[in-house]
């Protein structure tokens, strides 16, 4: 049994296509209002979100509260 959980990748859909490969989720997202219902959206079972830099600045006050999943800006 593996209780590691899912890695998943939100933001911008041209952005996020290559993580696919690797096996993470998709969740794309443009604009405030997509990022921050594909985020709270997300099931309980992620542990780990590859972040755009745009869905990065949009949910800076959500990432880092203490029950978010473990997060990663890309460059």
């Amino acid at each position: 049994m593996n209780d590691a959980g899912t890695v998943a990748a939100l933001g911008e859909p041209a952005l996020l296509q290559g993580f696919r490969l690797a096996g993470a989720a998709l969740y794309p997202a443009t604009g405030a209002a997509q990022v921050k219902a594909a985020w709270s959206g997300l099931p309980d079972t992620v542990s780990a979100v590859i972040l755009t830099p745009d869905a990065a600045k949009i949910l800076s006050g959500e990432i880092n509260a203490p029950t978010s999943p473990l997060t990663a800006v890309m460059p």
